[in-house]
């Protein structure tokens, strides 16, 4: 039992693959949180571009790095699960920061007086000069939301660990949805109980894998239905791929995505 906030440990998994010119923000992100209970996991997949030099340079204050050849990003993260001890994780992709320095402090603070087994929050998607191009809020969102294609921005999910070893980790069999399917194999199926932080935890650099605008939009359409239909979870073809439209208000207004 946690006596005080400060025992509560807070695994941080950082994935990357040739991100020399990313990488080194993202670790002194997690370095400069005030917030001193971590434990930091960098699995990275045998880059060759000179991210190894620097993970080199920051193996002091990673906790376990771990460098090879693995089947992808969803791969990548059930290593850093499998290797976590910490209460909670939260995954840190390797070209996104922590809002602020106080991220990590106030999770802790979060999940020390909730009772809770996940927390979600929100995030802000920068332009490449710092300028942020949308962000986006789960104050709104709800479970059912996720029978319309709707999830919570995956980096603002902070999970028990315990939760993994129940219900499982990353699926293999999607490429850019498999944070998707986990949450509804999490939330909907197995309805863990969460609460919305009202924290924006993640600045994300703008052009990530699953939102890399309309080139990835019929895969991830694609595996979000495979993800429910794999789940048992009853829904609409048509209210997925109505998120289209949606994408274009985003695109058109810059403004905060409704949940």
């Amino acid at each position: 039992m946690l006596n005080r906030k400060h025992d509560l440990k807070i695994t941080i998994i950082t994935v990357c693959f040739n991100s020399v010119d990313s990488i080194e923000r993202t670790i002194q992100s997690v370095t400069g949180q005030s917030y001193k209970n971590i434990e930091y996991i960098v699995i990275d997949g045998d880059s060759t571009d000179g991210t190894k030099a620097i993970l080199e340079k920051y193996k002091s204050v990673i906790n376990k790095l771990i460098s090879e050849t693995d089947l992808g990003l969803y791969d990548a993260m059930n290593k850093g699960i499998a290797h976590s001890t910490g209460d909670i994780i939260g995954i840190l992709n390797a070209d996104d920061i922590f809002y602020s320095s106080q991220v990590l402090e106030k999770i802790a603070n979060f999940h020390f007086n909730n009772s809770v087994e996940a927390s979600i929050g929100d995030i802000v998607q920068l332009r490449k000069n710092g300028k942020v191009f949308r962000a986006y809020t789960s104050a709104s969102w709800t479970v059912d939301k996720l029978r319309y294609g709707y999830m919570p921005p995956h980096p603002s999910i902070f999970l028990k660990r315990e939760i993994f070893n129940r219900f499982g980790v990353y699926s293999l069999d999607f490429k850019i949805a498999s944070d998707f399917e986990l949450v509804i194999r999490f939330f909907l199926v197995n309805k863990i109980s969460w609460k919305y932080s009202n924290l924006i935890t993640t600045s994300m650099q703008l052009g990530g894998l699953s939102s890399s605008g309309f080139v990835s939009y019929k895969i991830i359409t694609a595996e979000m239905r495979k993800a429910l239909l794999n789940n048992g979870v009853r829904f609409s073809s048509f209210f997925i791929y109505l998120r289209f439209l949606g994408k274009i208000r985003e695109l058109l207004n810059g403004k905060t995505s409704p949940f």
